[in-house]
């Protein structure tokens, strides 16, 4: 069994019985204990599930702090006016007959309603994304399979990796958990790093939606260096706080 399908197999067996143990998975996926800690351990950074002695449980329950266990629609409806108004100027930067690729994340899902009217091909692991122009007349949804972060209603692991790998994308919208004065974009959710990093190797230009809260934000994992997006689209200019960029790097900074 591969371990994307014993990743599923895993999931769903905590969805029916909201605990499970090694052992039982073990015997059951007909693999070792090893094995089996070893997907669990991954599991729980996708956010899939939590890890406890012996076994892991369903996210629901846990005692992790509320703010980890929101989920996609619970963070979208809080969008701000901010993120609206820098969702608006993303989506003035798409030409039709383009294909853009959408990361996950609620500002970037706040371009969706601005794009059923457009004619595009749209990229992306966002469930959210696919779900808001499922019905877009003249929009050509290319979803990145793989396994589902269901807490955030996304796609990752090595599946879809490599499945956006093979494609070409005219703009990448990205969002972040935070940006540092360093110039350091920042995420904290492991599985979603490689993602974030695979749309930058794609796209021929890439933009940084991020509202003036990202900066600090939050975040301990480095996505990539700012000055690597074509632009950052945020509310605020000048910035929270100034940016120190190495020689010759810089940013374009557009606004609403």
């Amino acid at each position: 069994m591969l371990s994307e399908e014993r990743h599923q197999a895993i999931a769903a067996e905590l969805r029916r019985r909201g605990t499970v143990t090694v052992t039982a998975l073990s015997s059951g996926l007909g693999v070792s204990e090893a094995t089996v800690r070893r997907d669990l351990e991954l599991l729980a950074e996708t956010g899939t599930l939590r890890r406890v002695r012996g076994g892991a449980a369903a996210v629901r329950g846990s005692v992790r702090p509320e703010a980890d266990l929101r989920s996609f629609a619970d963070v979208a409806g809080t969008s701000t006016a901010a993120k609206q108004a820098i969702a608006a100027r993303a989506c003035s930067l798409v030409e039709d007959g383009e294909v853009i690729a959408l990361d996950i994340g609620t500002t970037v899902a706040a371009m969706c309603p601005l794009l059923v009217e457009r004619s595009l091909t749209v990229v992306t692991a966002s469930l959210a994304v696919v779900r808001s122009l499922a019905s877009a007349p003249a929009v050509d949804i290319v979803i990145l399979g793989g396994l589902l972060r269901p807490n955030y209603d996304s796609m990752v692991g090595t599946l879809t990796e490599s499945a956006l790998g093979q494609l070409r994308v005219d703009r990448a919208f990205l969002g972040a958990a935070g940006v540092r004065a360093d110039g350091s974009v920042l995420d904290s959710t492991p599985s979603e790093v490689p993602i974030k990093r695979g749309l930058l190797d794609v796209a021929a230009s890439s933009y940084l939606l991020a509202d003036h809260e990202k900066f600090p934000g939050s975040g301990f994992l480095e996505v990539a260096r700012l000055s690597r997006f074509t632009a950052l689209v945020t509310d605020r200019s000048p910035l929270p706080f100034d940016i120190t960029f190495p020689d010759g790097e810089d940013v374009e900074v557009l606004q609403p």
